[in-house]
């Protein structure tokens, strides 16, 4: 958002994503990433009367299998043995919220195809990259090492980060809340 010029503060969400994501009766993998970036941006914009606050939440699905961040270094494992050879989702959604209601909304989506690998080449990826595995949903980061687990990517940049930029800036210009 800096390298965009928007001009902002940044607040972190108090929510308990479990506890909201098992509250959800359609789980789809887009319900689920709308639902807790609106309550991220609901729970910011309770303490910032009158702003624009912005949330935003990234699930990454495989068919209906819904993924969350490893905890360890076997999920993270077990995570990218399932993705080996498959295509993935990642569906970002990003949510706008003024003095406590959501005003806006919406989800952008990526496929990525992982190459075929073997387990061998998991785990001397996974000492490689150490606990970066268990800082992203996937157990990858593109911007790293990850890259090297991928033969396509069908999606922009910016989804596949976790925040749909081009979206979210026609919003705010819509909303006149930046330069059009």
């Amino acid at each position: 958002m800096e390298n965009a010029g928007l001009k902002f503060e940044w607040q972190a969400a108090e929510i308990d994503e479990r506890t909201i994501e098992a509250s959800i009766e359609e789980r789809s993998p887009d319900k689920v990433a709308i639902v807790l970036a609106g309550a991220k941006a609901l729970d910011v914009s309770r303490h910032f009367p009158s702003a624009l606050v912005i949330g935003s939440d990234q699930t990454m699905s495989l068919g209906d299998r819904v993924y969350h961040k490893a905890a360890d270094r076997a999920g993270a494992k077990d995570t990218l043995m399932s993705l080996s050879g498959r295509t993935h989702r990642l569906n970002s959604a990003v949510v706008i919220a003024r003095d406590g209601q959501i005003i806006w909304e919406h989800v952008s989506h990526a496929l990525l195809t992982a190459r075929v690998f073997n387990e061998d080449f998991v785990e001397r990826y996974l000492d490689r990259v150490g606990d970066k595995a268990l800082t992203s949903v996937g157990a990858y980061q593109l911007e790293g090492e990850g890259i090297q687990l991928f033969s396509s990517i069908d999606g922009d940049y910016f989804t596949i980060l976790g925040l749909p930029m081009l979206p979210l800036l026609a919003e705010l210009r819509n909303l006149r809340a930046i330069d059009a």
